[in-house]
């Protein structure tokens, strides 16, 4: 009886061993994955952490992909499991102008209104990422005549364009560049997919990875929209020593010998 009863302990103590320790083993997991910011998702995704806490993992998504451009993160992908993603030099989105892939989602996760104009659905909308070139490796930037990028875009000459300049090198030569209009590019991948280097030269970057920020405290002067964030602001003025000193002043200052 004894002995039963100390197989049971010691099966139950293992087994809570072995719940604990897949559960650090869980989180440490779900930890990597979800720190990992370069996931490009679906058109209409909401930002990341939102995404992650409502999409249901259903697959709807894919399923509904008519390009199988879409795939579900499993083992080994180093992604939440279960959540859509997409690799564009792999299979980019081919902008369906009905995007089947957001009205089936069921929770929002992926939401029709990012990707609406007027109530009328608009892939143009969508802002999966966005192109980045890598100006040491394309070709173009070489002199060598290359417009894969360019004319691969669904929105030529609006989300992508060429930048002509004078081939120093040659004399006689242009450079065609290819400049990105990261107001418009949607991210789609369709450029990366293009690109005729061995890796591509172009590459599409989640847009919180890709872009910078300029900060609340910076406007446009001569952006009439942009002024307007100053309607409420508040100004802060420091005041030093050396305010009292006129802008002349330190226009002519030789080495700060007019320092008070």
């Amino acid at each position: 009886m004894v002995s039963e009863r100390r197989k049971f302990i010691l099966g139950t103590a293992r087994a809570i061993g072995l719940a604990a320790l897949g559960g650090l083993v869980w989180s440490a997991y779900v930890d990597e994955v979800t720190a990992n910011k370069l996931i490009l998702r679906p058109p209409g995704a909401l930002e990341e952490t939102d995404f992650l806490a409502t999409c249901i993992k259903c697959g709807m998504c894919v399923e509904a992909c008519p390009f199988d451009t879409l795939v579900l993160a499993g083992p080994g992908d180093n992604k939440p499991l279960g959540t859509p993603f997409f690799i564009t030099r792999e299979s980019p989105c081919y902008m369906c102008p009905d995007i089947p892939c957001v009205p089936v989602c069921p929770t929002g996760a992926l939401d029709i209104t990012k990707v609406s104009t007027n109530n009328e659905l608009d892939i143009n909308k969508a802002r999966m990422g966005v192109a980045i070139v890598d100006d040491k490796n394309c070709i173009a930037f070489w002199g060598i005549q290359c417009d894969a990028c360019y004319r691969a875009c669904p929105l030529m000459d609006e989300a992508i364009f060429l930048k002509y300049e004078k081939n120093e090198r040659t004399g006689k030569h242009a450079f065609l560049k290819p400049v990105i209009n990261t107001d418009i590019c949607t991210g789609c991948g369709l450029c990366e997919r293009a690109c005729v280097t061995k890796k591509s030269a172009i590459i599409i970057l989640p847009r919180e990875v890709a872009l910078g920020k300029v900060g609340d405290h910076y406007i446009k002067g001569w952006d009439k929209e942009d002024e307007k964030r100053l309607v409420n602001a508040e100004a802060e003025t420091t005041v030093t020593k050396r305010s009292n000193r006129s802008a002349a002043d330190y226009a002519n200052d030789m080495g700060g010998l007019l320092d008070d």
